[in-house]
C-alpha cells in the first residue's frame, strides 16, 4: 500500500485486477422467457442475504435475455456448479445463441426452471422479491422457495485471478 488516496473512481482495469483477487463460486442463473424458452447466464456475483426468509442475490447484466426472462416470469433457478463444470460456465458466459443445446438440462419444479442436471451440485428455485439496477447490472433478490442438493457435494467451481479452479485441499 502506498498511502496515496485516489480522488476519483478507480479505472476499469485496476478495478478488475482488484476484484480478481477475491475468488468466488460460480453459478448459472436460469429462467424461462415469455415464449417458454430457457435463458441462462454465468454468474459469480451472488451471495446469501438473509436466512429468514431465505434470500439470495444475483447480479445480471442489464438488457440481457436472462434478466428479461427473470423479470417477466418473476422466478429464476440458481445452479451452483461443481469443479467439473467449467465448460458449462464458459458456454453460459459466451455469446452463442443456443446455450442450452450445449448442456444437459431438465425442467425443475412447478415453474419449469432450467436445471443443469450434470453440471450443478445444487439448484435453488427462487421467486424474485426485489430488483435494483446499478449502472450496467441489475441486482436480483430471490426468496429461495425450494432447493435440490447433492447427497455429498463435490468440489465447487471457483473463479479468481481471471481463471477457473477447484476448491483447494484442507487449510
Amino acid at each position: 500500500m502506498n498511502g496515496r488516496r485516489q480522488t476519483g473512481p478507480v479505472e476499469g482495469d485496476r478495478y478488475r485486477t482488484l476484484m480478481s483477487g477475491f475468488p468466488t463460486g460460480v453459478a448459472v442463473v436460469t429462467g424461462i422467457d415469455g415464449l417458454g424458452e430457457p435463458r441462462g447466464a454465468t454468474c459469480s456475483a451472488l451471495c446469501s442475504v438473509t436466512m429468514v426468509p431465505p434470500t439470495v442475490l444475483v447480479c445480471l447484466t442489464a438488457g440481457s435475455s436472462t434478466l428479461a426472462a427473470v423479470r417477466e416470469r418473476g422466478w429464476f433457478a440458481l445452479n451452483l456448479l461443481h469443479a467439473g463444470a467449467r465448460s458449462a460456465a464458459e458456454v453460459f458466459s459466451s455469446p452463442v445463441d443456443d446455450r442450452f443445446a450445449r448442456v444437459h438440462w431438465k425442467r425443475l419444479g412447478t415453474e419449469g426452471l432450467p436445471w443443469l442436471a450434470h453440471d450443478a451440485f445444487a439448484v435453488a428455485e427462487c421467486r424474485v422479491s426485489e430488483l435494483t439496477t446499478v449502472s450496467t447490472h441489475t441486482v436480483v433478490f430471490g426468496e429461495v422457495m425450494d432447493a435440490e442438493l447433492a447427497d455429498e457435494p463435490p468440489q465447487p467451481l471457483l473463479y479468481g485471478l481471471r481463471r477457473f479452479a477447484a476448491w483447494p485441499g484442507e487449510a
